[in-house]
């Protein structure tokens, strides 16, 4: 196994899971960002107002995107596996 091999498995691993988190994060910041533009026009600071929406947002995000989670996951498996052979040698 050589360190290019090892460099190539960890940087498909770290896309794989930025392509996965991006979404989530996406939805969370913009949510996060309407939150607080509506505290600073009503000067409402709620702590849990914070929290509540951002948190419903990324469940309801998560539910819907997860048949394509699975899939990602799924084809990042199945392309470590068929590198066995490869590192095997």
């Amino acid at each position: 196994m050589t360190q290019e091999f090892v460099l190539q498995v960890a940087s498909y691993a770290l896309f794989t899971a930025f392509k996965i988190v991006g979404p989530l994060l996406l939805v969370g910041m913009a949510v996060g960002i309407a939150v607080a533009l509506l505290q600073a026009v009503t000067q409402v600071h709620e702590m849990t107002l914070t929290f509540v929406p951002k948190i419903l947002a990324v469940a309801i995000t998560v539910a819907l995107m997860l048949p394509w989670m699975l899939d990602q996951l799924l084809s990042f498996t199945r392309g470590v596996f068929s590198m066995i052979p490869v590192a095997a040698h």
